[in-house]
């Protein structure tokens, strides 16, 4: 009889169920261990769901900012307004219906979904064979795995003297449940989280607050980028308070208040904490088991998504990598390559698009202006405005911008950023250059529809070339 490769997978996210369906195809004995639905919060309450809600806000916004412009008369009578409540019973049905679609993929490929929690037990099998102990509305079931995949991800970090109450006081997972727009929303965090949702509210009608530690909104993302991101939010009229850390936030009747660490206070109806996540590692038997962990609680991995522990991979927001559905879905599948000895590569984060899904969009991939100016790498830079783009202008679009990394000798494309509308689709081009070492000549030369947006790609690697070629001669 042959023998079968079993694989258990705690953690039905991007990382868990992309694994699943890999080492499924590959003739293992695969468990999906899930307590949640599969997709993960990724699908469950944060990407999905999130991104649904701000496809609302973007047509309101696309309206709001350009139908003069664009020569659309709106009589004096109409209000255009948002039904929330609705807006959100359809988030939350997409994103089961999404989970869902997810499960059939998975046991269609002949994979197993077991709801409950899991863990590792440190007590192996004399042959190795690993152990998961799995706590089921039944009881306990006890799961033999030749690998262990973990992949649990992240829930909301809490400050002490600010903890969310689901009416008031909110996290990201909380929002959905709203029946009515927030009048005055104060969003305390001014990472990705922090921004998308405050840039949608305020498309949706909500007076929205974003109070910031740093110095600036996105302090993670290309300094560019985020200065016509904070600009577009101030202009729309969002108050943006930049360098004010939130230390604790209560309801006072129907309102909450905010303090902050230099004493000011801040009122407001409803309250989003967006200050960050906490991996779902604890009380999993992962250390006893031989996984090491980092100070902050994330699993660490190599390249090819071991952990410290033979036989135990780890993928996704537990890991700490980069929190993207996108780089789980990868980590994922190179274990279950890597394991069952199928041709793999490592893990190349400079070959990672990502994409900030406020309005506008901002889109990266490949090194970054920050590693340029630490000197991480050689690199030439050109940035060419949307405004001279013939189809932006059409739009009425003013902001934003194309932003283009190349080696100084070869020209070829490191980097890349746009901050568009839509700049999650522009800039795919940039990210097969980077992932294929092209050079600015090559998609200089490449035909673009005329008028588009994508020719401002084109425009800059261009201008790219260009300069090379003056340098050379």
């Amino acid at each position: 009889m042959e023998y079968v490769t079993r694989i258990v997978i705690i953690g039905g996210g991007p990382g868990g169920y992309e694994a699943a369906l890999v080492a499924a195809q590959l003739g293992a004995e695969v468990t999906v261990v899930d307590c949640d639905g599969l997709g993960g919060a990724s699908v469950l309450t944060d990407c999905v769901p999130s991104k649904t809600l701000i496809a609302t806000a973007e047509v309101m916004t696309s309206f709001d900012s350009s139908y003069e412009e664009l020569g659309i008369t709106v009589d004096d009578g109409a209000v255009i307004g948002v039904d929330l409540g609705k807006v959100n019973r359809r988030v939350k049905r997409l994103a089961l219906a999404q989970s869902h679609d997810i499960t059939a993929s998975v046991t269609r490929a002949g994979g197993r979904v077991l709801r409950g929690r899991g863990r590792l037990d440190p007590v192996r099998e004399p042959d190795g064979t690993r152990r998961v102990i799995v706590r089921t509305g039944d009881g306990e079931e006890t799961l033999l795995a030749d690998a262990v995949l973990i992949a649990t991800g992240a829930h909301p970090r809490e400050i002490p003297d600010a903890l969310p109450d689901g009416e008031r006081i909110l996290n990201w997972t909380q929002v959905y449940d709203l029946e009515e727009l927030p009048e005055e929303l104060i969003v305390v965090g001014s990472g990705v989280t922090g921004a998308e949702f405050a840039g949608a509210y305020q498309a949706l009608g909500s007076e929205v607050t974003l109070v910031s530690s740093r110095d600036r909104v996105l302090p993670g993302e290309d300094p560019d980028a985020a200065a016509v991101l904070e600009d577009v939010f101030r202009r729309r009229g969002m108050n943006v308070m930049a360098r004010s850390r939130a230390q604790a936030a209560k309801r006072v009747g129907d309102r909450v208040e905010v303090t902050l660490a230099d004493g000011r206070v801040i009122s407001g109806t409803h309250c989003l904490m967006a200050v960050g996540s906490i991996p779902n590692t604890a009380d999993m038997g992962l250390e006893e088991s031989g996984v090491r962990l980092t100070e902050s609680g994330h699993i660490r991995t190599d390249k090819v998504s071991r952990t410290s522990a033979p036989g135990v991979y780890a993928a996704g927001d537990c890991t700490g990598v980069l929190a993207l559905a996108s780089v789980a879905a990868m980590q994922g599948r190179i274990a279950m390559y890597h394991f069952l000895g199928d041709a793999v590569a490592p893990l190349n984060l400079k070959a990672v698009s990502a994409n900030v899904f406020t309005d506008p969009e901002i889109a990266t991939v490949g090194y970054s202006q920050a590693d340029v100016d630490k000197g991480l790498i050689d690199a030439r830079v050109v940035k060419l405005p949307l405004l001279r783009n013939p189809r932006a202008k059409m739009q009425g679009i003013r902001d934003g911008f194309v932003k283009l990394f190349c080696r100084p000798g070869t020209g070829i494309v490191v980097g890349g950023v746009v901050v568009a509308p839509r700049a999650s689709e522009l800039i795919h081009p940039i990210s097969i250059a980077v992932d294929n070492n092209l050079t600015v000549e090559q998609i200089a030369n490449a035909f673009t529809v005329y008028p588009s947006l994508s020719g401002s790609v084109a425009e800059v690697a261009r201008q790219l070339h260009t300069r090379k070629a003056q340098r050379e001669g």
